[in-house]
């Protein structure tokens, strides 16, 4: 018997994602819960909602508790941060390569190398010198996956992917998706593992 799957939508750029994604996949193997990793464009979703920015940098107060909140987060889970010394940064890039690795075993190291690059280690992930970097380190053949990634299909896979989203709810990352439920917000991991665990004992 089985559980729903939990599809997991994150966003390269977004700091919250960085905390999901770090610590998401040993809590799915240890439920027992299938992983579909969804990476997407916050940027789309955000002028659909009328912003042009994050709404942390569109509102003050709200950045300087999220950057505190997520100090306090990565010291309980202990996932190491430095403060980005640009953000948003753009993740473009590194989510076109991340959408290349979907169903196959490279993808959650990927999210994370590439994450931890943005959120520890202040590297701009939106370039492909540094992507091209994670690849190598993760023994993948960089030229050709950058080069795939930035393919007019997979550009247009991306899109596709990002406006399915949209058609969720999905209103911002990290988002968790099982059936029919939507869950919002790094601290709605475990509830949506929960969903998922209780749907396959109902089955």
């Amino acid at each position: 018997m089985s559980t729903r799957p939990m599809e997991i939508w994150f966003e390269f750029a977004s700091s919250y994602s960085y905390v999901a994604v770090m610590r998401v996949e040993p809590l799915a193997r240890a439920t027992d819960v299938e992983l579909v990793w969804r990476p997407f464009l916050l940027g789309p979703v955000f002028l659909s909602l009328g912003w042009n920015d994050s709404p942390f940098n569109i509102y003050p107060p709200k950045g300087r508790y999220m950057w505190r909140d997520l100090e306090r987060l990565c010291a309980k889970y202990a996932i190491p941060f430095r403060l980005p010394t640009k953000f948003p940064r753009s993740g473009l890039l590194a989510a076109r390569v991340a959408l290349l690795g979907a169903g196959q075993d490279w993808e959650g190291a990927f999210a994370r190398a590439a994450m931890a690059a943005n959120f520890a280690e202040d590297r701009d992930i939106g370039t492909p010198e540094v992507v091209g970097e994670i690849l190598t380190d993760l023994r993948l053949p960089a030229a050709d996956l950058l080069e795939r990634a930035r393919s007019e299909d997979n550009k247009l896979a991306l899109r596709r992917q990002t406006g399915r989203a949209e058609e969720l709810g999905i209103f911002g990352a990290p988002s968790f998706v099982v059936g029919k439920e939507l869950f919002w917000g790094s601290d709605r991991m475990d509830d949506a593992l929960d969903w998922a665990v209780a749907r396959r004992q109902e089955a």
